[in-house]
């Protein structure tokens, strides 16, 4: 049975998420279809700008993305206390980049007099929208529904695009974070699409390493990376940045098919300090979509009730 949404995404449990959302067609999603002999790699830049638009709007925040032929994987997080304290107005602006709003909604924008009913609905209006600004659900929705309609649309036809709801997989710890994110920035390598991090398209791997080559400090649209945890932790990712680069530019070496079966003997500062056994690391970074949540024991049996489960199917990682 499906389970609802509500038992698989809970702020309380843990912020972060992987998604994943595949093709329903045998046509391809983006790249080159030889049973049509048309090229669809346009799409994956349609995927790419929508997603971070949607990053712009909702509190609702992109930390690794790649978008592949029939699929693409984010990594989000939930930004509750943003959604908590904007203003009705700042509620109302970001709604409104991808909605039409009501006319009482207007009107209440525009400042004109409102009776008490009348600003009575504008508020439950508002909360209804804040409510929605930090919903993965209504985030991947208006993602896949715009994908979709102008697939459709290219293609001439109706019909469902994608495969009913996108998947949700809760990361509990910050080595299931690191996990999710590896995996999703090395899908093109292990696809055999590229050989390195820095060639691999349409990924947030790739955005952030030219992002440091052109001297900015994190790539447009994405989560930045707010180095270790401390007193005082800024909003962020928390790892530093060339920590997590080299992390996946050696777990990339590793998984390669000329690589495989050999593991280098230095290891990534990153990986230390997670205190991850290499074989371990490699097998959870090449399997990451088992189960609907990954996080050490601790962390699961801790999320459980929150995520309104009494088993857990997912990967274990070891506990600090």
């Amino acid at each position: 049975m499906t389970k609802a949404r509500t038992a698989q995404i809970n702020v309380d449990a843990t912020p972060y998420y992987h998604c994943i959302s595949r093709c329903v067609r045998r046509s391809f999603l983006c790249g080159y279809d030889k049973e049509q002999e048309k090229n669809f790699e346009h799409r994956r830049a349609w995927i790419e700008k929508r997603l971070l638009m949607l990053a712009q709007a909702f509190c609702i925040d992109v930390c690794a993305y790649a978008i592949m032929s029939n699929h693409y994987h984010v990594v989000l997080h939930i930004n509750a206390d943003k959604a908590k304290n904007m203003s009705q107005h700042d509620v109302v602006k970001r709604w409104l980049t991808f909605h039409q709003g009501p006319v009482l909604i207007q009107r209440f924008m525009k400042g004109e007099a409102l009776s008490e009913a009348e600003t009575e609905r504008c508020f439950e209006i508002i909360g209804i929208w804040r409510e929605r600004l930090s919903s993965i659900s209504w985030f991947m929705r208006l993602l896949n529904q715009h994908i979709a309609s102008e697939a459709n649309r290219e293609d001439q036809c109706t019909g469902h695009f994608w495969e009913g709801r996108f998947k949700s997989q809760a990361l509990l710890d910050e080595k299931a974070l690191a996990a999710a994110m590896a995996y999703v920035d090395l899908n093109p390598i292990r696809a055999g699409m590229t050989d390195s991090p820095k060639s691999s398209d349409h990924t947030s791997v790739k955005a952030r390493i030219e992002a440091l080559h052109s001297d900015h400090t994190n790539a447009e649209g994405l989560l930045v990376f707010a180095g270790y945890p401390r007193k005082d932790m800024p909003d962020g990712i928390p790892f530093r940045l060339i920590d997590y680069l080299e992390l996946v530019d050696w777990t990339g070496r590793q998984v390669r098919d000329d690589k495989r079966g050999h593991i280098s003997d230095t290891l990534p500062p990153l990986l230390e300090r997670l205190g991850i056994e290499p074989a371990l690391w490699l097998k959870t970074a090449s399997n990451i979509e088992v189960g609907n949540m990954v996080g050490s024991e601790t962390s699961i049996k801790a999320a459980l009730p929150l995520l309104q489960r009494q088993r857990a199917s997912g990967l274990r990682l070891p506990d600090s």
